[in-house]
């Protein structure tokens, strides 16, 4: 498989999971055209063509020729210098690595990955919330993210990669949309009636069951195990933590649960207020597991290796 047919594959597969409607993301895609077409000088030289065709600004290829054979894939959760001079390492040691794959955004994809959170408007609206309310929530969440992002040194890992010449890319809201859709399907199937049934279940997941043994698996952060777990919301994509005044209007669309990968303080605070049950899944297991879901998606058109790294653990389903 080609470099530009993994990255186009991975896009696909994660509009296949998205939470929004497809015509939703064509119109962001239309509306991607449009801005391209207006831009002129130095604006439509350093426009991000990917924006045409891609609609998860966190996700892309970040170094490397786009017709290199990939046949070895490193991957990881947070793929950043050390990480790819282990790969340069490995492969004096013959380990062939093709491609250093980050779950987490690095470069270019880090310094915008806060344009992903227009997708949590969906995720809202589906919970029964208003389109002017939910988009109102996430404008100034999304300003807050931008601005924390904004100051870091975004290129460090990825001059890495070019002065070791190691193509390099990340994939990040496509996984994230896998796990979410993942879980949720398998709470409105199976129903669980109290929190200690919804740990239940996540413990018998494999990725989970190993956070547990790494302690960093799932645990009860807001509530009780007999407590009843109500509706069931899994909040696993959209980039990042929303807004914090959002947990007032889940309570009001009768969220009872929220299952989370992590949760800030502030936001814990504003859970806590509302009476909400929160269960946080663990980050790592979360990351992990969407990843693996995707990876299964990739191998049903090529077989890979696959070499984990970085907290990552291959599970095959």
């Amino acid at each position: 498989m080609k470099l530009i047919d993994l990255y186009q594959l991975v896009v696909k597969k994660g509009i296949a999971k998205d939470p929004r409607p497809k015509a939703e993301i064509k119109d962001e895609l239309k509306k991607a055209g449009l801005e391209f077409r207006k831009a002129k000088g130095a604006d439509k030289k350093t426009f991000d063509r990917e924006r045409l065709s891609n609609p998860y600004a966190d996700t892309r290829i970040l170094y490397g020729d786009i017709s290199r054979d990939i046949r070895t894939i490193m991957v990881g959760i947070d793929m950043e210098g050390p990480e790819l001079l282990a790969a340069d390492r490995l492969n004096e040691k013959g380990a062939n690595i093709d491609l250093v794959m980050a779950h987490h955004p690095e470069g270019p994809a880090w310094a915008r990955f806060y344009d992903v959170m227009k997708l949590q408007i969906a995720i809202l609206k589906r919970l029964g919330l208003a389109k002017e309310v939910a988009e109102g929530l996430l404008k100034d969440r999304m300003q807050e993210v931008e601005r924390a992002v904004a100051p870091a040194n975004h290129t460090r890992s990825v001059d890495i990669a070019r002065l070791i010449d190691m193509p390099y890319m990340c994939v990040h809201t496509p996984a994230d949309n896998h796990v979410t859709y993942y879980l949720q399907k398998v709470f409105d199937k199976k129903k669980p009636r109290d929190l200690g049934q919804v740990l239940k279940i996540l413990k018998n997941i494999p990725e989970y069951a190993d956070g547990l043994k790494k302690n960093a698996g799932p645990r009860i952060l807001i509530g009780d195990p007999k407590k009843k777990a109500g509706k069931i919301f899994v909040d696993m994509t959209g980039g990042t933590e929303g807004p914090r005044k959002v947990f007032s209007r889940l309570s009001q669309a009768g969220v009872g649960t929220i299952v989370a990968m992590h949760l800030s303080e502030e936001h814990f605070k504003h859970a806590k207020e509302e009476f909400i049950n929160v269960i946080i899944a663990g980050h790592i297991a979360s990351d992990t597991l969407g990843l693996n879901l995707l990876l299964d998606e990739i191998e049903k058109v090529e077989d890979i290796k696959v070499i984990p790294c970085s907290g990552f653990v291959r599970v095959k389903r």
